[in-house]
């Protein structure tokens, strides 16, 4: 399709040291969404709440990051990414800072949606990472930089735990909001300028938004796919700590936190996924990954009683979201140049409003049924993406790598 634009995106200019910066800027402005996870049920004990209203911080904060994708991301096609990255990171500063001094549960869980809506600065980046590398070479430069956004979302829990067992739950927050100061001065100086941006207003780009996402069905297969992997990774990661911190474990918030880096070695397979995508494998590796989701969540049953499966489904689940989530963007990014931005947008809505939906279906179930149904769920989602890749495999054929409309 067609959008209105007073010049496409910048020739191809991107160096290693800014595939590395855009990784790490990944990493930390991400890492915003997922410091909680390990310590909920610490911050249940501390506010007297159940597990079950502890968990709305997570599914706020995702809901916040919904609203974010949809009404803030749009804007890097609009606005200089250069000015509008640092402003953001600046109000989620803010944010975080207010959450290390929420007198109530219910204030922090409020303050999760300012949280989520101003950590999307990693969906901001991306596009432009794809927009600035060639055709031969986006795949893996997509797949560098989720490898750091990926590591950033795992290694969050590990750096929480840590640090809240050595000091306490509301130092997490004030690191954190250090952290995001420290990426928005990087990030201001060194971002690279751009080509004259759109020449429509807000609400006409957020209009052609939803035209793309109603006029690519590659878009909206993506979409789907999407949703349903990051479903059922938000089913396990928002309850983990539940199980852990209760029998037969009893583990602290450190060693909670410390199950982020078995998670992490998952994250390796995202430049894989990346490879494989610019070689035109992405049927197959739709396939493979989707199953991974649905078979991980046998070892994640017995890992209530058994920390080796445990970890086997861990890494699992890992490596099927995480290399679903790269083959899924390498393939979007070749539609519409132009209008990178917007297609992050409607995919990570999406993909976002499913992991919400997740986080909200575990923490209630887990409170009903334990953790048999929090792996039954996280096993019926996988199932799903599972038989969605084999129709979408027969019924749209395998296009040659770098193909521009898959």
């Amino acid at each position: 399709m067609s959008v209105p634009a007073s010049t496409i995106e910048a020739p191809p200019r991107i160096s290693r040291g800014l595939v590395l910066l855009f990784a790490v800027a990944c990493g930390v402005a991400v890492a915003n969404l997922y410091y909680a996870q390990p310590i909920l049920d610490t911050i249940a004990k501390a506010y007297g709440a159940s597990s079950g209203t502890a968990g709305l911080i997570v599914t706020f904060t995702q809901i916040g990051y919904v609203l974010g994708l949809a009404l803030v991301v749009p804007l890097g096609d609009l606005v200089a990414r250069r000015r509008l990255v640092p402003t953001v990171l600046a109000i989620a500063a803010a944010g975080l800072i207010a959450s290390a001094a929420a007198p109530s549960i219910g204030v922090l869980i409020g303050v999760a949606l300012i949280v989520g809506a101003t950590s999307v600065v990693a969906q901001v980046l991306i596009p432009m990472a794809a927009s600035l590398a060639d055709d031969e070479h986006r795949g893996q430069i997509v797949g560098t930089v989720m490898s750091g956004l990926l590591l950033g979302i795992l290694l969050a829990r590990t750096v929480s735990g840590v640090v809240a067992g050595a000091a306490s739950w509301r130092v997490v927050y004030v690191m954190a909001a250090a952290l995001t100061v420290a990426l928005a001065i990087v990030l201001g100086r060194l971002l690279p300028p751009e080509q004259p941006r759109l020449a429509v207003s807000y609400r006409a780009l957020l209009g052609t938004t939803v035209t793309l996402l109603r006029s690519e069905p590659l878009l909206r297969r993506r979409c789907l796919f999407g949703a349903l992997a990051f479903a059922a990774f938000s089913v396990f990661w928002t309850t983990m700590a539940f199980l852990l911190a209760g029998a037969p474990y009893h583990y602290g918030d450190t060693a909670i936190g410390l199950f982020g880096l078995v998670g992490a070695a998952g994250a390796l397979c995202a430049n894989v996924a990346g490879r494989w995508a610019d070689r035109g494998l992405t049927k197959a590796t739709t396939l493979a990954f989707a199953a991974c989701l649905a078979i991980s969540f046998l070892p994640i049953w017995y890992g209530r009683h058994d920390l080796t499966m445990l970890i086997i489904g861990i890494l699992i689940l890992d490596v099927g979201a995480q290399g679903l989530m790269v083959t899924n963007q390498s393939l979007i990014y070749r539609l519409v140049p132009e209008a990178r931005s917007r297609i992050t947008s409607a995919y990570m809505v999406c993909y976002f409003a499913g992991g919400a939906i997740g986080s909200a279906l575990a923490s209630a179930i887990y409170d009903s049924h334990g953790w048999a149904g929090v792996a039954t769920l996280g096993a019926t989602l996988g199932i799903i993406a599972t038989l969605a890749a084999v129709v979408d495999a027969a019924r749209h054929p395998t296009l040659p790598a770098n193909a521009p409309r898959p």
